[in-house]
């Protein structure tokens, strides 16, 4: 059997990633083979090291402006990519070489609270202002439009009249790290 190799984007802390790599560092027929990153100081980059994946930092050039990216992706056999707190769109060069093969995670219930500047504290501020009922993850593909792409999973969980952005964030913290692998694990199998 062939190892479906992945790739992880992520731009912040990385415990997303993290997870993500610990849940296929056990699979025979997957793993997370590299992480990616916009910004040189994200702790992401550190757990990535901790668990022995290759990381690279690339700045806005090399994505928008070169095949580099596509280029390391290709190098790397990369089979499927997971956007895991990645603030960027991907541009169409990467979008055309993985149909139906790169998935994102949002911290909402989209289509609400979704798009361009919707992310982490914000997500969470704007549902408890809204009087929210409830809240959740969103696992969608990813398109040439911030989180429009189609939903292929959803979770919730309440939103406590007593919720802060903080305590809302954690218990979907909790959805993404339960969730999240599970999904890219069912998609790759599929693919």
């Amino acid at each position: 059997m062939n190892v479906k190799k992945i790739a992880i984007f992520a731009s912040g802390s990385g415990t997303n990633a993290e997870n993500i790599i610990i849940y296929f560092k056990d699979r025979a027929y997957a793993e997370v083979v590299l992480v990616l990153s916009n910004k040189p100081e994200a702790p992401v980059l550190q757990r990535a090291e901790k668990h022995n994946v290759a990381s690279v930092v690339f700045d806005r050039t090399a994505f928008y402006e070169t095949d580099e990216i596509i280029e390391l992706l290709r190098a790397n056999d990369i089979h499927f990519v997971v956007l895991a707190g990645f603030l960027w769109l991907v541009p169409q060069n990467i979008l055309r070489n993985y149909p139906d093969r790169i998935i994102n995670i949002h911290p909402a219930l989209l289509p609400k609270y979704g798009g361009k500047g919707m992310y982490g504290r914000r997500v969470h501020e704007a549902v408890i202002e809204n009087g929210e009922k409830e809240s959740g993850i969103s696992i969608h593909y990813v398109n040439e439009e911030y989180d429009k792409g189609d939903i292929l999973f959803q979770a919730t969980c309440r939103v406590l009249s007593s919720d802060t952005p903080e305590s809302l964030a954690a218990r979907v913290h909790e959805l993404e790290y339960k969730h999240f692998p599970e999904v890219i694990d069912r998609l790759i199998l599929e693919n």
